[in-house]
């Protein structure tokens, strides 16, 4: 098995192969959960900070894909905004995310994990003082 495992979307048209790496459905993921109205940001590794750090934006950040056979499952690390139902914006995010990624690649996603790991406070502008 290779190190980078892409998932083969190909239906038999004779016209050849194709194959989505996990990165492009962690991609689609992010942006999917940043459409949601509650989320406050993704959770993400040192890495994706220091990248974000230099003006990049790493959609990404804070999606795991795990492909295996015919099932894709995906874990995401979110900081809510204060105040929010957690059940309700939870949810949105695992709806949005198998649309968008349905739409886009065809795939029927096995299982959507969200996982909060945050809650973030409005952060009070200087104007205020």
């Amino acid at each position: 098995m290779s190190e980078n495992p892409l998932l083969d979307v190909s239906e038999d048209t004779g016209l050849g192969k194709i194959e989505i790496a996990p990165e492009v459905i962690e991609v689609i993921t992010g942006i999917a959960v940043s459409e949601v109205d509650g989320i406050a940001s993704m959770q993400g590794n040192f890495a994706s900070g220091v990248v974000e750090r230099f003006g990049k934006k790493s959609h990404s950040k804070g999606v795991k894909v795990d492909l295996s056979e015919e099932k894709v499952s995906i874990d995401l690390y979110v900081n809510l905004k204060f105040g929010v139902s957690i059940p309700e914006v939870a949810g949105k995010v695992q709806s949005n995310i198998r649309q968008t990624v349905k739409n886009m690649t065809a795939l029927e996603i096995s299982e959507i994990n969200v996982h909060i790991v945050g809650i973030e406070m409005k952060k009070e502008s200087k104007e205020n003082h």
